[in-house]
């Protein structure tokens, strides 16, 4: 992703997470975060972002890394596509090449997400994750902690 990508961000983030407010914001304070949250960004064949992903660096700079996946978008015309699958696969890879360069290794990765995500498939397929802990009422429902070491 780049600074000149924020708005088109926003967009994708204000559409698929209604609950959620001032996405510009959000994805501006985010993206100035670097490395400690990476995104990247899906873009369609006319060059327009259609979803993103944003990762984060749990509890500092460590020699064994511990990342969540924070937040992953992808506009509703284009779900159901393998772009979930290839921005999970394509930013990991970018991901762990980064800590190789920082002497770093991934030790886990973290997602939590509502109970009732249906990308909860996708997480446990794509990054074999396990469902570790369910925070009962955390945000707008019950919310799913999940784990994958060694990854």
């Amino acid at each position: 992703m780049h600074e000149e990508d924020i708005h088109a961000v926003a967009k994708v983030h204000a559409k698929q997470f209604a609950r959620q407010k001032d996405s510009v914001r959000w994805i501006s304070c985010n993206f100035a975060a670097y490395p400690r949250i990476m995104m990247f960004v899906a873009r369609d064949e006319t060059d327009k972002i259609i979803g993103y992903i944003q990762w984060i660096q749990k509890s500092g700079f460590r020699q064994e890394s511990v990342i969540e996946l924070e937040q992953i978008a992808v506009h509703e015309k284009h779900q159901s596509k393998g772009i979930g699958t290839l921005l999970i696969k394509k930013s990991l890879e970018y991901i762990k090449d980064y800590l190789a360069d920082s002497n770093s290794i991934l030790k886990a990765v973290l997602v939590s997400t509502r109970t009732d995500n249906s990308a909860k498939s996708l997480y446990e397929k794509v990054l074999k994750v396990q469902e570790v802990a369910v925070i009962k009422d955390l945000y707008s429902h019950d919310e799913v902690i999940m784990l994958a070491k060694g990854v």
